[in-house]
């Protein structure tokens, strides 16, 4: 009989080893496995899919979305089974996922980007950090977490990009434009030093000397939006988000804002498309003539 904690935790370090997965989405379905076999008490080997159903009828609180992530990690750790030869089918396949619908973010203006951004004073080191990590979380399209991780050694300004290490540890070269490019020099000149060896290569440091966290980015982000008078709820993501939508409106090619982007599906970039439909639909309909 398999004890659930340590067959979890061995599916963990498969997650991360084999699969390469985020260590953020690793932690989220071992919580999610974790959660379901403390409240039901079930031996992973003898799940069955009314188990499952049982489970999430007992949970009539947790939204859709959150439904199908935890139905997503069982399916995972159960084809785990399989392949370890515990199990000879899995549970989840007679368990109907949820419809959700794909959520479209809030996007961004130009005009908004650029008073977000213009709104640093960088008169100061920590402003001119500022203004160089809103350019490349938006002149790049990074996460924050790509961003708060650069690396001066992963700088190439004669070459004009980036080598950004994504999810999975996978490796992607981003083009560096102009302004971005301009804000890190400026910033770089003027960068304090680091706290030691461990963050010397590091591009954004804090007060301290220390990497910036991504927590400081988030509260950057909002505290420029704010002092721009840009009354949307919106963070670092939603640079990323912008900056591809605006890439799409302007005729970039699919393929390549997925590529730079890091994204391992196109059907994932294929959003951006859908919020530009949004946009000149809403245009059309605010002028038709039979509204």
């Amino acid at each position: 009989m398999l004890d659930s904690r340590q067959t979890v935790r061995e599916f963990g370090s498969y997650l991360r080893i084999e699969r390469s997965m985020s260590p953020g989405t690793v932690s989220a379905y071992l919580s999610d496995l974790h959660l379901f076999f403390e409240s039901t008490g079930a031996v992973p080997e003898e799940v069955t899919s009314d188990d499952i159903m049982a489970y999430f009828a007992g949970r009539r609180n947790i939204s859709k979305r959150t439904q199908s992530r935890i139905l997503s990690a069982m399916r995972s750790f159960f084809n785990y089974l399989i392949l370890e030869g515990y199990i000879s089918d899995n549970p989840c396949d007679r368990v109907e996922a949820p419809k959700i619908g794909r959520i479209l973010p809030d996007v961004l203006s130009v005009e908004d980007v650029d008073a977000i951004i213009s709104s640093v004073d960088t008169s100061t080191w920590r402003g001119l950090r500022d203004r160089a990590l809103l350019e490349v979380m938006y002149g790049c399209g990074l996460r924050v977490s790509e961003a708060t991780g650069l690396r001066i050694s992963e700088i190439f300004f004669d070459e004009g990009f980036v080598r950004i290490i994504g999810k999975g540890d996978k490796q992607r070269l981003v083009p560096l434009g102009d302004m971005a490019s301009d804000a890190l020099k400026a910033y770089l000149q003027a960068r304090p030093a680091p706290d030691g060896p461990e963050n010397s290569d590091f591009v954004f440091l804090n007060a301290r000397g220390g990497r910036l966290s991504r927590i400081s980015a988030f509260n950057l982000v909002k505290d420029r939006a704010m002092a721009a008078g840009v009354n949307k709820v919106i963070s670092p993501h939603s640079l990323r988000h912008s900056f591809a939508t605006h890439l799409i409106a302007n005729g970039a090619d699919l393929r390549a804002v997925q590529e730079m982007l890091g994204h391992e599906s196109i059907l994932t970039t294929e959003i951006y498309t859908h919020i530009d439909e949004r946009t000149w639909q809403a245009a059309i309909l605010s002028n038709h003539p039979r509204r």
